[in-house]
């Protein structure tokens, strides 16, 4: 890792003062200097997000309370921004030609929470300029339900499209949450994507 910072100051002089400041991510996971790298591994710097910075991880959050879409817009509109792109995964009834007629989310909590925000200052990392919510339900969902929301908004439409149906992507498969859904027939856990740090 440290051989790959330094090959790019050496590229980037003017970059490699900077890079010593921030943390490096490798496939969205903190990572030290001294950790290896692997053939087609996503390395990133991730610069502070806050303050002068235009974009920003606004909301990253797992709650049991249903989601408001309207405050998550809400949280990544401003004045510079202009589209704002958002998905909302809500519960339907059927799973192929089964019937459904409730979904039940559980979560490694601690690790859930902390992987959503990982993932979304991942996808700050390549759009810089975005500002980003993202919450996700656990607990009992009826059929209508919202069970997971992403909001973008980036200076065009384009990228905000992008980085909201990127992060929906890495979200499902890097992030633990499972869920049971229930029908006629019972209730069973509904196979998912193996667990991945993030698509590449």
């Amino acid at each position: 890792m440290a051989a790959l910072r330094d090959l790019i100051g050496r590229s980037f002089p003017q970059l490699l003062g900077e890079l010593e400041k921030f943390p490096v991510v490798v496939e969205g996971e903190m990572a030290t200097l001294d950790q290896p790298l692997q053939d087609g591994q996503e390395v990133a710097w991730i610069p502070p997000v806050a303050g002068g910075s235009t974009g920003e991880v606004r909301h990253a959050f797992l709650t049991h309370e249903p989601l408001d879409a309207d405050a998550l817009r809400e949280s990544v509109q401003h004045d510079g921004a202009g589209a704002i792109a958002m998905f909302l995964g809500v519960v339907r009834d059927h799973e192929g030609e089964r019937a459904v007629t409730e979904l039940e989310y559980e979560a490694y909590q601690q690790l859930a929470e902390r992987r959503l925000r990982l993932l979304a200052e991942k996808a700050l990392g390549r759009w810089p300029e975005a500002r980003i919510a993202v919450a996700h339900r656990t607990g009992l969902l009826q059929l209508g339900e919202t069970s997971v929301i992403v909001a973008v908004s980036t200076p065009h439409r384009a990228d905000a499209f992008e980085c909201c149906r990127t992060l929906m992507d890495w979200i499902k498969s890097g992030v633990p949450i499972w869920k049971k859904s229930t029908g006629p027939d019972g209730s069973r856990w509904v196979a998912g994507k193996t667990y991945t740090p993030s698509d590449r």
